[in-house]
């Protein structure tokens, strides 16, 4: 196998924690997102998407869903187990990830995408360009706020996001609220049940991968 990654985006740094907590080796080469190689012939081939992370499998199957990758690592590498035992904690963990998902990690990209300069005429991942929507930064903002205010409450009745233990929730979620930072919300500081949760998390290697 082969892991397609970029060291400072969100996104792979999920995968990238789900690989090292099942303590897997693969090869990984570095996209270089900032000067576009992703956008180019190359890169293209691998997954027309434009995007990262990216699995390649050793048949030459390309993965480039961050869910899809981890439930394929998951498959072949099933200690420790981060997506569930059985269908129902599967369904929990998968309902929790998706939730992290679409109100607090793509609310965090909205807020960004559509308000740093460095995203100009980038406000969307992948092949095409999209003009900034400076109103969708505010929103998106408020989203995340939103988000995290909930998780905090969620969080003061729960050591870990979902089941009784660490999941791929907890990852999806740790590099959210540390994603929120980028947009300038300070999570830590103003949410103590995220902070209790956040530094906990912090201290599990796969955080410094």
């Amino acid at each position: 196998m082969k892991f397609y990654d970029c060291q400072t985006a969100p996104s792979p740094r999920r995968v990238r924690m789900f690989i090292a907590e099942k303590g897997i080796d693969i090869p990984v080469v570095q996209v270089d997102l900032r000067n576009g190689e992703q956008l180019g012939e190359a890169f293209r081939k691998i997954n027309p998407r434009c995007t990262v992370p990216v699995l390649e499998l050793d048949d030459g199957t390309c993965l480039n869903d961050t869910l899809a990758i981890c439930h394929y690592l998951e498959s072949i590498f099933p200690e420790p187990n981060l997506m569930g035992r059985d269908g129902r904690e599967q369904a929990l963990v998968m309902n929790w990830h998706e939730q992290v998902l679409t109100e607090g990690y793509l609310a965090g990209a909205d807020a960004l995408r559509n308000f740093s300069k460095g995203f100009e005429n980038r406000a969307l991942t992948g092949p095409g360009n999209f003009k900034q929507i400076p109103e969708l930064a505010e929103r998106g903002r408020q989203r995340l706020e939103e988000f995290m205010e909930m998780l905090d409450g969620h969080l003061a009745e729960s050591p870990f996001i979902v089941l009784d233990r660490f999941t791929m929730a907890d990852i999806g979620a740790f590099v959210c609220a540390d994603f929120a930072t980028w947009v300038k919300l300070p999570v830590r500081e103003r949410w103590p049940n995220i902070r209790r949760w956040f530094d906990e998390v912090a201290q599990r290697p796969s955080a410094s991968v």
